[in-house]
């Protein structure tokens, strides 16, 4: 198989970043992605994880993916992919509210970022959170970092995390 692409971006910034796949080592979440995508949805910077954005969508893959390449210590660069019920993210320490029922109470999925080192997937609520990781930034982490280094400091309110196939127009 070829090597696949996405890209990454921070759309009311104009900020992208170019990921690689990981089908060697996440195939299912990888085919899971690439077939639903263009994804994305409002952003969300970490509480718990430290260095992480995010975006919640619908779940969208026909089966959910096993726990494949899983991590809880993601390095900058990792896209990690987490699947939650909306009982997991329904607690008020989470903020969400509603939110976390997206699709008839089915939960959502998790499609993250991280952008520096130290972080650890450990939710005082609910204990160690494992991610799939299955994509790395290839090109444009620096630039995508300073973006989201201005996303915690002068909010994200307003702001668009999405993911689409490399080469494909917004």
């Amino acid at each position: 198989m070829n090597d696949r692409f996405i890209e990454v971006s921070l759309d009311k910034r104009g900020v992208r970043c170019t990921a690689k796949l990981l089908d060697d080592r996440a195939p299912l979440t990888c085919a899971a992605v690439w077939e639903a995508l263009p994804l994305g949805g409002d952003v969300y910077h970490a509480k718990y994880a430290r260095n992480e954005i995010y975006a919640l969508v619908a779940p969208f893959a026909a089966q959910e993916p096993p726990l494949e390449n899983p991590t809880v210590t993601p390095i900058p660069g990792d896209l990690c992919y987490f699947a939650f019920s909306d009982t997991q993210l329904g607690t008020a320490s989470h903020g969400y509210g509603p939110k976390a029922a997206l699709k008839d109470g089915q939960g959502v999925v998790d499609l993250a970022l991280f952008y520096e080192r130290n972080n650890l997937l450990l939710n005082g609520d609910t204990g160690w959170v494992p991610g799939i990781v299955w994509g790395t930034v290839v090109d444009g982490l620096d630039r995508m970092a300073e973006a989201c280094q201005d996303l915690w400091r002068s909010g994200a309110l307003g702001e668009t995390l999405s993911f689409r196939r490399a080469g494909e127009s917004p």
